[in-house]
């Protein structure tokens, strides 16, 4: 698409080929990019489940002449014109039963039912915010749709969220209209979905949970933050099934995933954003201070419990840990070399008993993440069947020895041509990303692969201030509003 609409900026016709199943999306995507309208060609059937002489016959067949009308038409662009109510438009009267059940029907839900989100609890979410409810944020690349504090309140409403939430809301947002974290991509087929981890001195005071059952439904704070961003992507981003959303299986919502600030001090290791900031993923960690809330987000593929772990030095714990970033990594490798060039970076989160065990053998977070590096191993011919023959997602066949040879990996991949040698899941130790939550007693870890640059670790810093926009001065004139 993106391919199309510079030609089409540059006063050149275009056509994009798109697969079936994925015309919704592609007319989604065109006019999020402001271009309603965009001519299309459908292929017949998925590609990748046909022979060479099938797809070039239904090409023949069927596309060609979608891509010779597309270029040769010259039927007017369709109207576009939303049919969208207005932001303060009255959508439905009635009971909270009518409600729930028209926000269904018309796909505003999440399947769950919602606090009706009335102009007086929208206006009383924002009451001593200080935020003008028109201000942008943003724009949706997947919609075209502002990101609005209105829009943010409402969904915040929705969701069940408290008005002491909208600082990380608006962070989130922030995110979301970041090109570095690529929100357009929220929806694609493996079905990743995002991960929210919070982090500060705050969170405590705020309501989220970093103790046991983190990363389980129940803490208030946790859960309904990250329904918010559920239905904000949904509701503002279109990430429907009939429009942005095409996984196949999809993830459910992963409460919001709290660290905890108090052992990360105790033993000295950096908090996520901190580790993030620190090789230049989007927040400088120069900026921050103890006294900063921060909130990351990226898209995780899958995770795996690696329970029970059994051992009273990091040489015993460490063999099992990194088996866990192993285990957890498969296709995901294509974001080391082939969809992306150095942009996996899984997370292992550790409970507090495991991170003090470190701590008391005084292991800081570098030594752990390197000897990660040295443990979290796979056969190479594993490595190159996952961006190679098991995937048409990356050019070509070569092996990691050709690709460290022409510079693609480092040498580390190529230390001798055996097959079954091992080599690392990443190419640099601070891609592998730890940190601390959970159950103070339990010896248990949790391991997330990422999807690389479809939704790239990013972070903000949360400003739990005030804001000025619609602060008056003396004279009687308001602040200018961005």
């Amino acid at each position: 698409m993106r391919a199309a609409i510079a030609a089409e900026s540059a006063g050149i016709p275009s056509v994009s080929i798109v697969c079936d199943g994925f015309v919704g999306q592609a007319t989604a995507t065109a006019r999020g990019l402001g271009y309603d309208g965009l001519p299309l060609a459908v292929t017949v059937g998925h590609v990748d489940a046909q022979s060479v002489e099938e797809l070039e016959r239904n090409f023949v067949e069927s596309t060609v002449d979608q891509i010779i009308n597309g270029l040769t038409s010259t039927d007017p662009t369709p109207d576009s014109e939303s049919s969208e109510p207005s932001a303060v438009e009255v959508v439905c009267r009635g009971t909270i039963d009518d409600i729930n059940q028209r926000f269904l029907s018309e796909g505003w839900s999440d399947g769950n039912p919602i606090i009706p989100p009335t102009l007086d609890r929208v206006e009383r979410f924002l009451d001593g915010s200080g935020h003008d409810p028109w201000k942008t944020l943003g724009v949706a690349p997947s919609s075209g749709r502002d990101l609005t504090v209105w829009s943010v309140a409402v969904n915040a409403v929705m969701a069940g969220c408290r008005p002491e939430h909208l600082p990380i809301l608006l962070a989130l947002t922030e995110i979301l209209a970041d090109p570095a974290y690529g929100s357009e991509h929220s929806g694609n087929t493996t079905g990743a979905d995002a991960v929210i981890v919070l982090g500060g001195p705050n969170v405590g005071a705020l309501g989220f949970n970093f103790g046991p059952g983190v990363m389980r439904e129940g803490a208030h704070a946790n859960t309904s933050v990250a329904r918010w961003l559920r239905l904000y992507l949904r509701n503002v981003l279109g990430f429907r099934t009939d429009e942005h959303d095409k996984a196949t299986f999809g993830n459910p919502t992963r409460p919001v995933l709290v660290e905890d600030g108090g052992c990360l001090a105790e033993i000295g290791w950096r908090s996520l954003a901190a580790q993030l900031g620190a090789h230049g993923n989007e927040i400088n960690s120069s900026d921050m201070s103890s006294s900063d809330d921060v909130v990351s987000m990226a898209r995780t593929n899958s995770g795996t419990l690696i329970g029970s772990v059994f051992g009273s030095t990091p040489d015993e714990v460490l063999p099992y840990l990194a088996n866990g970033l192993a285990r957890v990594t498969a296709w995901d490798l294509t974001h080391v070399y082939g969809l992306g060039t150095e942009q996996y970076q899984p997370l292992l989160v550790v409970s507090p008993l495991i991170a003090r065990l470190f701590g008391r053998a005084g292991w800081g977070l570098d030594r752990v993440q390197a000897a990660l590096f040295t443990h979290a191993r796979i056969p190479a011919e594993t490595f190159e069947n996952f961006i190679g023959s098991w995937t048409n997602l990356t050019a070509g066949r070569r092996t990691l020895t050709d690709l460290v040879s022409e510079g693609a990996l480092p040498a580390v991949f190529a230390e001798s041509d055996d097959p079954r040698r091992m080599v690392p899941i990443v190419t640099r130790p601070e891609q592998l990303l730890v940190t601390v939550s959970g159950d103070p007693t339990r010896a248990n870890a949790y391991a997330l692969s990422n999807d690389g640059p479809h939704g790239w670790w990013t972070a903000k810093q949360i400003d739990h201030t005030p804001a000025s926009d619609l602060v008056c001065n003396i004279g009687g004139e308001c602040s200018p509003i961005d």
